[in-house]
């Protein structure tokens, strides 16, 4: 069994159905309706999951909408087990009906949620869902990310997204099934953690098999007892010792290595239900001011990465588009990228697991401080740490960027609070990984300390950051925007410092100054590679910085600061832009 389309890729099962495609749509800024019993007048059909405001729904509409609603009908039997109803995200706040029977609802535009459906299913086989999306376009206290609250797009913000954006399908499971599974990696012990929780009907004497393997070669095959209907174990596996048989079990950019693994669920001995997964032995920690890779230094060469599309928005055009995303980032020559603003499909995570590119994950920001914008910022937040925990790829968790929701860090205490509370929640729940509690600037609690500096002048970017006294000479210094790097009270420790922004040079020459918008500009081939492989020698060279993030990765809409267009193709060379970011210099 392969993850290959599985839209929840490490939790796969053999049946499941999509229900991507035309589904009926109406919006409803009158809010005329209150559920599917009501005369609702059916007027666009929509190409799920792609937003209304995006061209590929069939749609296009960009103007503001509060409501819409969704219907189709799908065709399953009731059969044995049951059957759950699955949304990759509906943004923002949605309520949903199968058969007129309401179902599930969920708050938060970013993450996942499901419904057992079984129980309102009619013989015969044909069904109806029916789905109402809410989502204030002006309302700057929810998570919106690079959402624009204006009409139209304009300097670092994007078209809006409404309603369902990622993969609607249904899964056929046992009467009690793997409702969730984690896996944690320790590379010191040689071991995998494996936290297996079931759903369904709860029964007594459930027993778990667990099997890794690498390639053919069996690791594990363990049976265990679950208690309490959940079982966490730790797989210690057999550590090779010599360094050279070690790597072939690691997992990297440069050789990722992945663990099949498969469970089976018994009860009373008999087997209730297979599910397939995989995991990776790897680690990244820091080691005072370096960040280590599997107990060995490691400098990070990242990309940020916006994850929009010109026809699709934030929805990928297909399955290939998030592969060829990920094969592109590599062949720039980066080993990671900042994911900006955005919490992306689990299935780009997926190619990044398989092909190996890290990835910093980062909390779409509210753009109001109130206790509300908190509330739903925790609640969203806590729900894309559960639902990525696993995957190797991921390396580090963002859940603030440049003081976005809490602009009031220097002097309001609260403020203060949100982001210290946010880094110490993340690591509550993800002991793993390092955190940054607010990238770009006005650090407080943090593991890695992150600048962002768009002064694309090379030399005077060389000259502020190689310092022989980094305390006095730049942190008691003011940095772009004028903020503080650190927060009173919180001096630099010694953490890892990376330029986690930086760049931004805009080039198309296709579009006119006019309506192309980036931090510093170029107008030719020649000029933008020269001042791009400037500005990577310096990066490259400075012994401060134990890594860098490029902005950024593609054009986006107006922001023309891309190293590809907006349709992912090259503005240079790919070997020209691939040697500059490794800092290498090609043969003539």
């Amino acid at each position: 069994m392969t993850q290959h389309m599985y839209p929840r890729p490490q939790l796969v099962r053999d049946h499941w159905q999509s229900l991507n495609g035309p589904w009926q749509f109406a919006f409803d800024d009158a809010r005329r309706y209150t559920g599917p019993s009501d005369p609702i007048e059916w007027t666009h059909q929509i190409v799920v999951p792609f937003a209304p405001e995006a061209r590929a729904s069939g749609i296009g509409d960009t103007d503001f909408h509060t409501c819409c609603w969704y219907r189709r009908e799908f065709d399953i039997d009731r059969g044995n087990g049951r059957v759950l109803l699955h949304f990759g995200a509906v943004d923002y706040s949605a309520r949903v009906w199968v058969n007129d029977v309401f179902v599930a609802d969920h708050t938060g535009g970013h993450t996942p949620f499901s419904a057992d459906i079984s129980h309102v299913l009619r013989a015969g086989g044909l069904q109806v869902v029916t789905l109402q999306a809410l989502d204030d376009p002006h309302d700057l206290a929810k998570p919106r990310g690079k959402q624009d609250w204006l009409r139209h797009e304009h300097s670092i913000w994007y078209p809006r997204t409404t309603g369902i954006w990622q993969t609607v399908w249904l899964e056929r499971v046992a009467a009690t099934y793997i409702a969730a599974l984690r896996w944690t990696p320790s590379f010191e012990g040689f071991e995998i953690g494996c936290e297996v929780r079931v759903g369904g009907d709860l029964r007594d004497d459930l027993m778990v098999e667990v099997k890794i393997r690498h390639g053919r070669t069996l690791l594990a095959d363990d049976l265990y007892k679950l208690v309490g209907h959940e079982a966490i174990r730790k797989i210690v596996l057999s550590d090779p010792g010599i360094d050279d048989s070690r790597n072939e079990l690691l997992w990297s950019p440069e050789r990722p290595t992945l663990l099949d693994c498969e469970l089976t669920l018994f009860h009373a001995g008999r087997r209730l239900e297979n599910v397939y997964s995989y995991t990776a032995l790897r680690s990244f920690a820091i080691n005072r001011d370096r960040l280590m890779l599997n107990g060995r230094p490691y400098p990070l060469r990242m990309v940020l990465d916006q994850g929009y599309w010109p026809e699709t928005l934030m929805t990928a055009p297909s399955d290939d588009a998030l592969r060829g995303d990920v094969e592109l980032a590599k062949a720039m020559g980066f080993n990671g990228v900042r994911k900006h603003q955005k919490i992306e499909d689990p299935r780009y995570l997926y190619w990044a697991d398989r092909l190996g590119l890290l990835v910093w994950e980062e909390m779409p920001s509210a753009y109001r401080f109130t206790p509300l914008a908190i509330t739903q910022l925790v609640r969203e937040w806590t729900e894309a740490i559960e639902r990525d925990y696993s995957h190797p790829c991921i390396i580090v968790w963002v859940p603030f960027n440049e003081s976005w929701g809490v602009p009031n860090l220097t002097s309001i205490q609260a403020h203060r609070n949100a982001v210290e509370a946010l880094y110490h929640l993340t690591k509550t729940l993800d002991s793993t990984r390092p955190v940054i509690g607010n990238d770009g600037w006005e650090a407080s609690a943090t593991d890695i300390l992150g600048i962002h500096d768009y002064d694309c002048d090379p030399a005077k970017l060389r000259a502020r950051y190689e310092v022989s006294d980094p305390v006095r000479t730049l942190f008691d210094q003011r940095r772009p925007g004028g903020r503080i790097l650190t927060l009173d009270g919180f001096p630099h420790r010694g953490q890892p410092i990376v330029l986690t922004e930086f760049g931004g040079i805009a080039y198309d020459k296709a579009e006119s100054a006019i309506v192309t918008w980036g931090y510093s500009r170029a107008n030719s081939d020649d000029s933008f590679h020269e001042l791009y492989r400037s500005l990577l020698e310096v990066v490259n060279t400075t012994f401060m910085f134990s890594g860098f993030c490029y902005t950024q990765f593609a054009d986006t809409f107006q922001e023309a600061n891309g190293l590809l267009h907006a349709d992912r193709t090259p503005k240079i060379p790919l070997e020209l832009i691939s040697a500059a970011t490794r800092n290498v210099r090609l043969e003539e």
